[in-house]
């Protein structure tokens, strides 16, 4: 027997082409077997299905989908999962009130049934969806459809049917707030009632066609005079209810309700915040406050043994320089928001436009927007320069995907291309509210007469252009305002922006308390000590006149004098120190050309200094993909043809050469285009480019400045870059009409007919189209995965299968994008049958793209496999290795993108995310529940394994943009987040700005982690300001991001020597500049305890008052700078060679609550020792004329050893030393010894310090002075010095070991180890290859053909004016 003939394998699938010309109708005499697709599996469906055989009956018995008894079943099992459901009955009929999630429904409608017109309209719910979730399986045609195919045969439901698509005309739809899995809320308008009377069960609007006569109808139906126009108040027009209304280009009724204007601010402060919120945050530091009272009791007479001005005048020192800097700062966001504000818009003022600010906007202007402009505001599209109203625009800003996206006007609008055309509309929008939902939008636009007369027409988000898009490929188009400012959905997707303090100061906060509790308590025992021995020796006190029966208030005023005595063990210096210093810091990270991107110009950039220690402790980075990871460029850079590889670049070693009469290596594009003229494959090389210039979607604009002259509008990067690269090898697609196109082949202009194309989605993954060549032959060319290519190829032709296999491994090894290339020859017999059944299919009501797809799969068979395409998605420089490394770091990093699922894992496994041994957790789930189960029953399974054969460091999860909406709701959040962090990698697609700040703050609450994310778009924002640290990419999708950010790089691999560098630096250094500030005072000020025990308490301090001032301004103020900016304790290139010394910031090393309390009580040890040895020393005080030193001799003394002491300690803890640790660690002890002569000579005279009247012969000449600063010093820093050598020789820890390494340089090992692991790599991810080759083909799903079909580029677009 010999093959079948191609008709009758047509007629065995579909019937035959005798039932061509059936049209699908609901009748009673409908075979359910006449058509193959008509026996496809039924889709669970709210509605009667076309599939099923039903008698005729009355339409308002129609779609009755359950028994009573069924119905009720679902409901009681849908209230266990929701709110309790009440049940009624209205006329036989049950519906519920109350929302609830239904099992069977997952969008949560409710339903209602009140009379036959009521019981149609909840039955017509079923076919509208909430379009945010577009993936969701089609349900069968709307009841509405069905009516309207019965219209004509059915008299008994003609009068039902005209009042139920009247009740259509007249409803709007809103999005549901606040519903956690965001589905629809919907409200019905019609016959005159409120949205609360009619409950959630309504849908879209639809137009009324013409057969359906409004005047028949009766008058409580609530129509208008179809003449007449509507003059009634729509529901909202007060600004109250659920939409709100928008008159077209009328400033005057739009004042009214009182819309907020399109001005935006990014900013911290303004004018008015700016003192409450500044000094709310300074005041929030413990320091400050303790400050602030200590300077408002030294103004009380006889509380302060010192001056009444040494702590307010030094805090307002202080305050004012964070306020400048405060200031400085935020006025940088201030600069960037009014630029942004003040940009040009074109707004239509009568009949012409007139520019404007974008700050000027107001809600119901009608603009003009221009090619590569920014969309200033939320806009209705009206109408443009493109067939049809369309128009592209890109939402990378938004979104974070680089497909252009497609946009049309209304049919109705679309023909107004001149200002007088929209001058002429009148009329008004009904919008919902605003809201942050990207994906969907609901509203109408009526029609007040004009040009369009008076007609309602519905709005979806196929005419909504948002804020932050640009327009592409457009020349212009015309659009009315419907949001403005922070009312937009990319502003209400943003967040304010917060006040962001570190964990340093955090713990440091917390270590203020806790020595202001030590403090008190000294100043109270002190108190103690004065009363208990005042009132023991008061008779012989008796010459100090002490007033009697002021017990109590004494008591008090003893505390507050000692509370100023004691009050520098909490140094007024530390908080200037830290802002200096951290600013300092920040001009490293600012001058540091190592980060510094030469092609664009752009240093790095510490927008913010606050935040430069929590660059050093980083565990968590949130990152965008696209703009970030990528560079938002597609190149074509390498194919296969026939089992030959070719590339635009060959390396020397892989040139090809033939081996045992076998090509092996590969050949370049010059030598491809010699193949093309003289070789013996050279019909199938021209059969495969000739393929790649006419299989796509993609509309050519006539460019003057783009290559060829030529750019082309792509919704697909991918389909771009292989067109492009067909023009390398001289196959330039230059015209596309609305049924053919034409390519320039060798400088020869050929013209192909579109008979069909079977469009790309996420179920084919691949595209196909049917073409008419310049011959008279009909061809399909086909491109996709391989997986779905090669199954589909007919070997009997013998295409090199295997040899192409090989070529694609070895291109995803390099990280490229792959697809297949296949064709096929068609007769003509066999396309007239198949186009009969495309035909047929392309206009069934019943899951049309199902029963298209299954026509497409008749066609796609038996196909030659011409090769394979390699395509660079361009990733930026640097980036594999930068993440790799950030893991080596311990920073687990998450990916955060509304790019689609197998975009975002392909670009993760070449960016080294995802490793080839990975095993990777897809949850892409459609309910609560089903995420819920998902997650739990993962975690269970790795709780179960750990221990055995479960790897948590080659676990990633993947979670799709929906199922990431349930994971984070309250019941589910924590299974997602332990899930989540047990991977070393998370992928999180499709998600929303909003959703991204989600995640990060999920992760900030629960987790006692620090974290960062990165992003270069507006979409990031939201995430970048949520995180303990932002930081901007100055890319191409704008500024924004790196104007809200608290760090703006220019690539993201600048951000390993942001963390690993100059984060452990800045953290390192703080932290030991702080400790050391605590121990330089503590040191200092707890010998004033000391000798309070020896004058009984009263108050007198040991040292001169303005020395203890310059103790802190002058002679230790050098110090803590010298180690907070330039102290390093490994340089930078050990700690980007041993990322792991990076987790010592993690762990918080270097400053903790042991570290703090350990300088603390070493400062204690250290005054014991300096007060009492030297009090020892100093006993006898006299001198040989008989005279004795005195208590100012005694104070310097002791005074100079703790300075000597203090300063020596500094040079201990050196790590480095340059010429400023010099300066100031020995130049401050200098300055010390010459400032003490000096100025107890000249400060005598001026009356200011006299106690130095006269000592300079007591200090400089005494044995006793040099015996004390030179022994004490020794006697306290030996313990120090002892307790280093202990640590470092027994108890080393990991940098003190890199810290030999780097000072002897010893030599690496690991670079053998480096040339194993990149052999292991390559073997791992070949085996994955084999496993499971994937593709990568990011292309919007659907509509394509429509659009293709509208265009015609050989005529003159309009101008618009």
């Amino acid at each position: 027997m010999g093959p079948p003939k191609q008709d009758h394998f047509y007629m065995s699938a579909y019937g035959g082409d005798d039932e061509a010309e059936e049209h699908l109708v609901l009748s009673a005499h409908t075979d359910s077997t006449q058509h193959s697709y008509l026996n496809s599996p039924i889709v669970e469906d709210d509605s009667v299905s076309v599939h099923q055989s039903q008698p005729r009956r009355p339409a308002h018995q129609l779609s009755l989908r359950r028994t009573e008894q069924e119905r009720r079943d679902a409901a009681r099992a849908s209230g266990l999962y929701g709110e309790p459901l009440q049940e009624y009955e209205y006329d036989d009929s049950y519906y519920d009130q109350g929302s609830f999630t239904s099992l069977s429904k997952p969008y949560g409608r409710r339903e209602r049934a009140d009379d036959d017109e009521y019981g149609i309209m909840e039955k017509l719910d079923d076919s509208h969806r909430d379009r945010e979730y577009v993936s969701q399986p089609s349900r069968g045609p709307s009841m509405y459809q069905r009516m309207r195919l019965m219209n004509d045969g059915d008299d008994e439901n003609d009068t039902a049917l005209k009042r139920a698509s009247t009740l259509l005309k007249r409803q709007l739809s809103k999005r549901r707030s606040g519903a956690p899995d965001g589905a629809l809320r919907r409200s019905l308008l019609a016959n005159g009632g409120s949205p609360e009377s009619y409950g959630e069960g309504n849908i879209p609007m639809q137009e009324l066609t013409s057969d359906h006569n409004l005047n028949s109808m009766p008058s409580d139906a609530g129509l208008m005079d179809p003449g007449t126009p509507d003059t009634t108040v729509p529901f909202g027009a007060d600004g109250s209810g659920s939409f709100r209304t928008v008159h077209i280009g009328n400033r005057e009724s739009n004042a009214r309700y009182k819309y907020k204007h399109n001005k935006v601010s990014t900013a911290k402060y303004n004018f008015l915040t700016f003192l409450p919120k500044f000094l709310f945050e300074q005041f929030s530091k413990y320091a400050n406050v303790f400050f602030l009272f200590t300077g408002c009791i030294q103004q009380i007479d006889g509380v302060t043994p010192t001056s009444r001005w040494t702590t307010i005048v030094p805090l307002g020192v202080v305050l004012a320089a964070t306020a400048v800097k405060e200031l400085a700062e935020d006025l940088k966001r201030h600069k960037s928001d009014k630029e942004m504000n003040k940009s040009n818009a074109r707004v239509l003022t009568g009949t012409t436009f007139e520019e404007r600010s974008w700050r000027d906007l107001v809600v119901g202007d009608i603009v003009r927007v221009e090619n590569r402009e920014a969309i200033p505001a939320d806009l209705v599209l009206l109408s443009s320069s493109e067939p049809e109203g369309m128009c592209y625009i890109e939402t990378s800003n938004l979104d974070g995907e680089t497909n252009l996206k497609v946009k049309q006007a209304l049919p109705e609008t679309a023909e107004m291309l001149k200002p007088a055309d929209l001058a002429s509309l009148h009329g008004h929008l009904k919008t919902e509210m605003p809201n942050d939902s990207l994906y969907t939008f609901e509203g109408t636009m009526v029609s007040e007469g004009g040009k369009l007369g008076f007609k309602e027409m519905p709005l979806g988000p196929t005419q909504v252009l948002l804020r932050g898009a640009i327009l592409r490929n457009t020349d212009w188009i015309y659009a009315v305002v419907i949001f403005t400012g922070h009312e937009t959905k990319l502003m209400r997707n943003a967040t304010a922006a917060p006040i962001k303090r570190t964990s340093v100061e955090k713990t440091t906060n917390r270590q203020i308390i806790f020595l202001f509790i030590i403090l008190l308590t000294l100043a109270v025992l002190s108190a103690v000590g004065s009363q208990v021995l005042t009132s023991r020796n008061r008779d012989e006190l008796a010459y100090l006149m002490l007033p009697d029966g002021e017990g109590a208030k004494a008591f008090v005023k003893n505390i507050l004098t000692f509370i100023i005595l004691y009050n520098n063990l909490i140094p007024i210096s530390l908080i200037v120190t830290m802002e200096v210093v951290k600013f300092q810091q920040a001009q490293l990270i600012n001058a540091d050309m190592d980060m510094y991107d030469e092609s664009s110009d752009t240093p790095a950039l510490a927008r913010t200094s606050s935040l430069v220690e929590e660059l050093g402790q980083v565990e968590y980075i949130f990152s965008d993909k696209t703009g970030t990871l990528t560079c938002n460029i597609m190149e074509f850079r390498q194919c296969s043809i026939g089992g030959i590889m070719y590339s635009d670049i060959v390396e020397a070693g892989k040139r090809a050469r033939m081996v045992n009469g076998a090509v092996v290596g590969q050949y370049d594009f010059t030598q491809l285009r010699e193949h093309m003229r003289d070789s013996e494959r050279k019909a199938q090389l021209h059969e495969f480019f000739q393929l790649l210039a006419t299989c796509h979607t993609v509309i050519p604009e006539q460019q003057a400045d783009a290559p060829n002259g030529i750019e082309y509008q792509a919704s697909s990067p991918d389909e771009g870059a292989l067109v492009k690269g067909a023009t390398l090898i001289d196959y330039v697609f230059h015209t596309r009409r609305p049924r053919s196109i034409t390519v320039s082949i060798m400088g020869v202009d050929q013209e192909f007919e579109v008979l069909n194309i079977n469009e790309f989605n996420s179920t084919r993954k691949r595209m196909s189209a049917v073409l008419r060549c310049p011959d008279g032959s009909i061809k399909l060319y086909c491109k996709g995965a391989d997986t779905v290519i090669l199954e589909r190829i007919d070997e009997a032709r013998g295409a090199p299968v295997a040899t192409t296999l090989r070529h694609l491994e070895e291109y995803a090894t390099e990280g490229l994008r792959t697809l297949c290339i296949a064709m096929r020859d068609i007769s003509a017999d066999e396309y007239r049958t198949w186009s009969a059944m495309h035909t047929k299919a392309s206009t069934t009501l019943t899951n049309r793209q199902q029963e298209l797809d299954r026509v497409a799969e008749l066609i796609e068979r038996d196909m030659v496999l011409l090769g394979a395409t390699a395509i660079e998605d361009k990733l930026q420089d640097g980036v594999p290795q930068t993440i790799y490394t950030l893991a080596q770091a311990g920073i687990k990093i998450w990916v955060l993108t509304g790019d689609r699922q197998e975009t975002a894992i392909n670009i993760g496994y070449s960016c080294k995310l995802i490793q080839e041994d990975f095993s990777l957790i897809i949850c892409n789930e459609s309910t609560h529940w089903e995420t819920k189960e998902f997650l739990q029953k993962k975690l269970d399974a790795i709780r179960e394994g750990r221990g055995s054969n479960i790897d948590l460091e080659s676990l990633a999860l993947i979670i799709d943009g929906r199922s990431l909406d349930f994971a984070l709701e309250k019941d589910v959040e924590m299974l997602f987040l332990e899930l989540a962090t047990l991977c070393r990698a998370v992928i999180c697609c499709r998600v929303s700005p909003l959703q991204k700040a989600l995640v990060v703050k999920l992760v900030k609450r629960r987790r006692k982690a620090i974290l960062l994310a990165i992003g270069d778009g507006a979409n990031d924002v939201s995430m970048i300001q949520a995180a303990h640290v932002g930081v901007g990419i100055s890319g191409q999708e704008g500024l924004q991001a790196a104007r809200s950010a608290d760090f703006a790089i220019a690539q993201f691999r600048y951000l390993r020597k942001l963390l690993l560098v100059h984060g452990a630096w800045s953290y390192h250094r703080l932290s030991k500049m702080i400790l050391f500030s605590f121990y330089k005072n503590i040191a200092l000020y707890i010998t004033q305890f000391w000798f309070a025990i020896f004058n009984m308490f009263s108050g007198q301090t040991i040292y001169e008052s303005w020395s203890i001032t310059f103790y802190t301004v002058f002679f230790t103020v050098m110090p803590p700078f010298a180690i907070g900016v330039f102290d390093q304790f490994l340089n930078a290139r050990s700690l980007d060679r041993y990322p792991e010394m990076y987790k010592m910031g993690q762990t918080g090393v270097f400053f903790n609550v042991r570290s703090f309390w350990g300088w603390a009580i070493n400062a204690f040890y250290h005054s014991l020792i300096l007060f009492f040895l030297g009090t020892a020393i100093l006993y006898d005080d006299s001198e040989r004329d008989g005279l004795v030193d005195g208590q100012w001799v005694y104070g310097v003394i002791i005074y100079t050893a703790v300075l000597t002491t203090v300063l020596l300690k500094a040079a201990l803890i050196t790590n480095m030393w340059t010429k400023w640790t010099v300066l100031a660690i020995p130049g401050s002890l200098v300055l010390w010894f010459i400032f003490l002569p000096v100025y107890s000579l000249v400060a005598p005279k001026f009356r200011t310090s006299t106690e130095y009247e006269g000592i300079l012969g007591h200090t400089y000449t005494n044995p006793r002075f040099w015996l004390s600063v030179v022994l004490l010093p020794v006697l306290c820093l030996m313990r120090d010095y002892g307790y280093k050598f202990l640590k470092r020789m027994y108890f080393t820890k990991p940098y003190h070991i890199v810290q030999e390494i780097q000072k002897f340089n010893i030599p690496d090992y690991r670079p053998r180890m480096e040339r194993f692991k990149k052999a292991v790599h390559k073997a791992r991810l070949l085996q994955r290859l084999r496993r499971t080759r994937g593709f990568a083909f990011s292309q919007t799903e659907g509509g394509q053909e429509k659009v293709i079909r509208a265009y015609d580029t050989t005529m003159q677009k309009p101008s618009g004016f």
